[in-house]
This record gives structure tokens, C-alpha cells and sequence, in this order.
């Protein structure tokens, strides 16, 4: 699966393509594998914040400016480089056979389907969808049969005309065949799919899947049918805007605006714009919290992000291949600190996360990171002595080493230990890299490297330019220590299985590492999550998953942090908008107050 590694716009759409971000970006949004082990155990916490009106109460009409980070490069949601902006306009415009609630949890969405269920296991698993009679797409073409069809051959990976950016679910099916009438669809597996609701949302129209140049080149710019409350009225690169308009084929509740556009906006120029009412809405970085919150007329919306912080540890050279080192690291960082010092000063809660597949905002979250263990320094100092890394002698009157001193040079900041370690006299010495325009995570990251001194090792702090963070570093494995966030997802035993998978040699010589950028992982991780994906009981999906998570936890190469903040700024006249967490919003009842 080749996921892009761009950075995104935050968007209430969903998981056609889930990448990694930066920690001060939004994030692509995607049957919880909710984990049922030892650890703390949640219902889900609070995971919206939604100016929640009824739709009796919404005016109709009217325009909503709503920003983004960019223009949507594709709408094609299955394609490598698609975006936040590509999720939202896939979620206003197109089939979504499950949507998400508030806790990450799938629910049946109506207006497409009226039932979805596992009809069969034996001989193979087959899932029989009944349509909704009336569901169809803008140039009156009923959705059925014909559509699934065609696009499980776009994305099942058996044509390579078809630059799909994931397979996942798709390359299991072994055939797709009408049912009982013309709005039945069944859908039959070659091996057994446990997140086969991941599927088919969005769905796209034959016109769309149909050919690999409609699906490779038109549809970048155009969608030729629809089926939402809302249709594609224009793209305008160079005025940064898409303009969606209301659907006059949709057949569920009429959409309440006339219009929704999407518009380009850098983050550092959102609160100049809110106030001089150029937008409606807006997700801003927490910085700009206190100039937001002072303009009339505009609210903000808190909530946990669907997606997560994590620090990742680079296992593939160097002193941090050697396990003892990175868990020597891990257990220095006070997680607690960090999650405190980011979500208190929002009114979040400030837990550290503890776990890497399910968060907490979801139903059924567990903390397993007793399975690398608590923050003790005097245990990190001997397990890098384990490793042959040795604190140089204290000297007469010298007291232990403290937050540690900062130096910088340009773009780089050396943070040194009083007392450093090292081995067969070489001091170790850790790189981290962090993009050049990141106040939050240059607080982060240097919080870390002053935890770091602590236990003796030198971190040098690199910042790095914006557009190069995750191409030429990330994916490149150019690091020891770097910061950026995951996704959450519903389906961590589909979406999550490139990000933990263990990197394998490639033909030509060099390591496949697919999105595993830390490129630490284990045979056992992969088995679990294989099992756990093919695991039709959804009680033993969930042990399999939980059991991945603890064993992610003990290879010490991605450490969570925190679910990341989603803030959202709105004007206090718009209508079912905000900070929408997991949940898929209903763009037909998004509007202005009456």
C-alpha cells in the first residue's frame, strides 16, 4: 500500500487514505478494533464539539466559507496524493456505505443502505447490502451492482493501470454479483475480511472506476456523477477554492446551503480572516487561540482529534537499533508532562496515550504501555549501562544532571547533558527532526531532549523546511528521533498494518518499509494484525488487536504522546459545525442559524 506523507487539511471526511501530518496540521480522518485487556478501560470519552442545532432551526440558504490548507490536489480519494480537503468533498458528494459516530464506531448510513450484514461464512464470507431503492447518482443512473464491481477492480491491485493508493479489503474479494434484485448487492471474499463496513466508502460511480484514465486523470478535477447532499461546482487552483453547491438529485434531506466553499487559507492568517469575516470556519493551531477568541462574533469549538502525537525512534541503524537503547529512551520521556502541557491549557484531558491502534475518544480503549513500562530514569540510565553506554564520572561537588543546556546554531539546537554516556568514547548522540514552522513542536520536542539529558544522551535539534519534513526525511529514514502524528482509525487491523508492519528486504536491495517509518517491527506484530483482520468474532478481533498494540509497545519504535487537540474556530451563527472528532458530520443539516 503507498499512502502519501504529505502534510493535510483537517477534514470531517474520511479514511479513503490515511497519512501522516505534522503535529501542528490536521489530520485525513478514518467496527473499532477496541481492545479488551488488562490496562484502563474507557467508554470513549467526550469526542465532539459540535454547535449542535436542529435542523427546524437551521435557515435555508446561504454561503459557507470553510478553510483548508490547500486545494485538494485530487477528488479522487483512492489516489496516493489525496488530501483533507479530498475526504471532506468525498464525504459531502459520494456514497458512504458506514459512516462514524462521536466513539470511531461505524453506523449504517441510510440513505445509501438499509441493511449490511455477513450473510454467510461457509464456503466463503459473503455480505449482502440492500440498497436504498432510491439511491442515485446525479445523472440518474440507480447505484447498484455495477458500481461495486467496478471499482473492486480499480482498487483490488490486479490492474496496474490503476494508481490506487491502497488495495487493502479490496484484493480479498473474489466476486461481486447482484442479488435478489436490482438493489441487492453481494459482495463474496476469497479469505475472511473483518473490516469488510472499511469498504465502499466513498463509493464512486463507473463513470469514475470504469477506466484508468477516468480514474487516474479526470477525476483529479472532476467528478462526472454524484450522489450526496451536495455536487462539485468548480475547482480553482488558482483561487485556491472548491465550490460545492446543492445537489438538486439528492434524494434524503435537502442540504441547508445553497453553497459550501472550500478556501485555501494559511493557518497563521485564519484569525486575521475570521475577523474581517472572510470565513465561516476554521480549525486553528492552539497558539491562535487568544486572538480568535477575542474577535466578535466567533466561537470555538475543543475537542480530541482523530488522530495522535507519537515520537518515533528510528530502530534501523546507529545506537538505536539496539533495543535496550530505544526502550532507555522511551522510559525517559514523561509522557504525562508533555500530554499536560499541550491539552490542560485547552481544558482537554491531559492523559498520556496508551495505545497505539485505539484512542481514547473511542469506545473500548485500553492503555497497554505497561508492556514497555512507566517513566524511571534510574531504569533508562541502566538499561543504556546494559547496552555499554556509560556515565562519564561525576566530579568533585557536581551535582546530577539537571534540565540540561541548550546551544543553537541556525537552524540546529543542541541540548547536552551534564554528565553525558558513552561508548568506546564516542557520546551518544541523538538527531531529532522537527519542521522549521512548528511552535508546538519545538515546545514537544525540546521538552523531550531536556528529558533526555537527564539520562545523559546529547540531542541535536534540526529543523528542517516545511515541505520537505516527511519526503525527505520521514520516508527517507533521515533521523533518529522525529515528531508527527497518525491518524486514528476504526479499522486499525486494515489502516494500521503498513504503519506497524516489519520492513522487509525489496528485490533491488533496500528495505521496504511501506509507512513504518520507524522501521521496527516483528513477525509477531504482523501475525497478530493478519489475524485479528481475517477474525470474523468480533470479541477475538479485539484480543488479537489489544495483543498487537502491547507487542508495538515492547519494540519501542513509535511512542504515543497524546490524542491531539482539534480546535475549531466558527462564527457564532453557523449551524452543526465544529470540532467533529471521528464523527462523520451530516453536511445536509450544516447552516446558519435562523
Amino acid at each position: 500500500m503507498n499512502r502519501s506523507t504529505n502534510a493535510t487539511a483537517s477534514a470531517p471526511g474520511r479514511r479513503a487514505v490515511r497519512v501522516a501530518v505534522a503535529l501542528t496540521t490536521g489530520a485525513v480522518l478514518s467496527l473499532t478494533a477496541a481492545c479488551s485487556s488488562s490496562g484502563t478501560h474507557a467508554a470513549g470519552t467526550a469526542g465532539t464539539d459540535v454547535a449542535t442545532v436542529a435542523r427546524a432551526g437551521v435557515r435555508d440558504g446561504g454561503t459557507m466559507r470553510w478553510a483548508v490548507d490547500e486545494t485538494p490536489p485530487t477528488l479522487n480519494a483512492y489516489q496516493s496524493d489525496a488530501d483533507g480537503g479530498t475526504a471532506m468533498i468525498a464525504a459531502a458528494t459520494l456514497p458512504h456505505l458506514f459512516t462514524l459516530d462521536e466513539h470511531g464506531a461505524p453506523r449504517l448510513d441510510r440513505d445509501f443502505v438499509t441493511k449490511a450484514e455477513v450473510t454467510s461464512t461457509d464456503p466463503r464470507q459473503v455480505v449482502t447490502y440492500d440498497l436504498n431503492p432510491k439511491a442515485r447518482w446525479s445523472d440518474g443512473r440507480p447505484v447498484g451492482a455495477a458500481d461495486f464491481t467496478s471499482q473492486w477492480k480499480a482498487l483490488g491491485g490486479r490492474n496496474a493501470a490503476f494508481w490506487t493508493a491502497r488495495n487493502a479489503g479490496y484484493d480479498r474479494i473474489s466476486g461481486i454479483a447482484q442479488g435478489s434484485d436490482a438493489h441487492q448487492v453481494k459482495v463474496t471474499f476469497a479469505t475472511p475480511y473483518a473490516d469488510w463496513r472499511s469498504l465502499f466508502s466513498p463509493l464512486y460511480p463507473t463513470s469514475v472506476t470504469g477506466s484508468a484514465d477516468a480514474f487516474n486523470d479526470t477525476a483529479r478535477t472532476k467528478l462526472p456523477a454524484v450522489a450526496g447532499p451536495f455536487t462539485v461546482k468548480d475547482l480553482d487552483t488558482k483561487a485556491g477554492t472548491v465550490t460545492l453547491v446543492r445537489n438538486p438529485s439528492w434524494w434524503g434531506e435537502r442540504a441547508k446551503l445553497d453553497t459550501l466553499v472550500l478556501t485555501a487559507v494559511p493557518r497563521a492568517q485564519r484569525a486575521a480572516q475570521l475577523a474581517s469575516d472572510k470565513l465561516d470556519v476554521a480549525e486553528i493551531d492552539p497558539g491562535a487561540l487568544s486572538a480568535v477568541t477575542r474577535t466578535k462574533g466567533v466561537g470555538v469549538r475543543k475537542a480530541p482529534d482523530a488522530a495522535y502525537a507519537q515520537l518515533a525512534i528510528n530502530g534501523s541503524t546507529g545506537a538505536l537499533a539496539d533495543e535496550r537503547v530505544r526502550h532507555a529512551v522511551a522510559r525517559a520521556i514523561d509522557r504525562k508532562q508533555i500530554a499536560s502541557a499541550v491539552l490542560k491549557p485547552l481544558g482537554l484531558p491531559a492523559q498520556p496515550l496508551g495505545n497505539h491502534l485505539v484512542l481514547p475518544s473511542q469506545n473500548g480503549y485500553a492503555d497497554h504501555s505497561s508492556a514497555l513500562g512507566k517513566t524511571d530514569v534510574a531504569q533508562a540510565q541502566a538499561l543504556l549501562a546494559d547496552a555499554g553506554w556509560q556515565r562519564s564520572p561525576a566530579k568533585t561537588g557536581e551535582k546530577a544532571a539537571g534540565p540540561g543546556r541548550s546551544a543553537a546554531s541556525g537552524t540546529l539546537t543542541v541540548v547536552e547533558p551534564t554528565r553525558a554516556v558513552a561508548k568506546d568514547g564516542k557520546q551518544l548522540s541523538l538527531r531529532m527532526v522537527l519542521p522549521s514552522d512548528s511552535p508546538m513542536l519545538d515546545d514537544v520536542g525540546g521538552r523531550i531532549a531536556r528529558m533526555l539529558s537527564v539520562i545523559g544522551v546529547r540531542t541535536e535539534i534540526d529543523k528542517v523546511a516545511d515541505a520537505g519534513y516527511f519526503q525527505d526525511h520521514i520516508a527517507a529514514g533521515d533521523f533518529d528521533l522525529a515528531l508527527y502524528s497518525w491518524p486514528g482509525s476504526a479499522y486499525p487491523a486494515t489502516d494500521d498494518t503498513p504503519i506497524f508492519a516489519k520492513p522487509v528486504p525489496a528485490p533491488d536491495g533496500s528495505l521496504s518499509v511501506a509507512q513504518n517509518y520507524s522501521r521496527v517491527g516483528t513477525d509477531q506484530i504482523d501475525q497478530l494484525l493478519s489475524r485479528a483482520g481475517s477474525e470474523l468474532d468480533a470479541s477475538q478481533a479485539r484480543s488479537l488487536t489489544a495483543e498487537a498494540d502491547a507487542r508495538i509497545w515492547a519494540a519501542a519504535g513509535s511512542i504515543p504522546l497524546y490524542q491531539r487537540p482539534e480546535v475549531v474556530a466558527l462564527r457564532t451563527t453557523v449551524a452543526n459545525a465544529g470540532a467533529f472528532g471521528f464523527q462523520t458530520p451530516a453536511y445536509q443539516n450544516i447552516g446558519f442559524r435562523k
